[in-house]
């Protein structure tokens, strides 16, 4: 997760992270925190006390609309197998691949 963050693209390091249960661990929020000051929101694994409250977890629920747009992109069959060899390229194909998405859904 860290060097996710070390490698972003934007200047701001993001205020929460949404992981799912595999990052419920203890280690990485105050690593996170600590480093960072990013608060990790994930639920919690089977067999561990609960670490959170509900309010913070009502983020995680809304998930499923940035799942469901990777799903929608890889209908793209360039983007799934990434035919293309630079990175400009291919950043290029997911950004037509959103328009193409937001357009069908306007």
């Amino acid at each position: 997760m860290t060097a996710t963050l070390d490698a972003r693209i934007v200047a701001d390091v993001p205020l929460q992270l949404i992981g799912d249960k595999a990052y419920d661990s203890d280690r990485l929020d105050q690593q996170l925190m600590h480093e960072y000051g990013t608060e990790m929101i994930a639920p919690n694994r089977q067999g561990r006390s609960r670490t959170q409250d509900g309010r913070s977890l009502r983020r995680y629920r809304r998930r499923w609309k940035i799942e469901r747009l990777f799903a929608w992109l890889f209908n793209f069959r360039r983007l799934v197998v990434r035919y293309e060899y630079h990175a400009e390229n291919f950043q290029a194909l997911v950004q037509l691949g959103a328009v193409i998405i937001l357009l069908r859904h306007l």
